[in-house]
């Protein structure tokens, strides 16, 4: 396997976000590239002519690969999303609670209206 080959391997593994040595979603470039195929960073020159299909092949993937602004726009979307749960969870919650104390109070006037009657209350009502 030549190096040009092994260039075009890591190439791929990054096209299809499965990468060995660098973390997954990274961007597409020669440098990664280059990492990704376990060279130093700037290995792919364009000075270097059997790099001139390689270099065309990066950056080809390089603009089809999903720009950060349409990923950060997507995980934007999804935090507000989760936002919104959660402080609609958050208001029903309080509503509960709310509920709940209004109804102890109740009980609490009932029972201290009914001390001296008898020792059985209804607190279903």
């Amino acid at each position: 396997m030549g190096a040009v080959d092994n260039y075009l391997s890591a190439l791929e593994r990054l096209k299809n976000n499965t990468p060995v040595v660098l973390p997954k979603g990274t961007r597409i470039s020669k440098d990664t590239v280059a990492l990704e195929a376990g060279r130093k960073r700037s290995s792919i020159k364009k000075s270097r002519p059997q790099f001139a299909s390689l270099i065309e092949e990066i950056e080809l993937a390089a603009s089809i690969q999903s720009k950060p602004e349409d990923d950060s726009k997507g995980y934007l979307d999804k935090l507000k999303s989760e936002k919104d749960h959660y402080k609609s969870l958050y208001q029903q919650s309080l509503n509960r609670e709310l509920m709940l104390v209004k109804r102890l109070s109740d009980l609490e006037k009932l029972l201290s209206n009914e001390v001296g009657k008898n020792n059985v209350h209804n607190i279903r009502a």
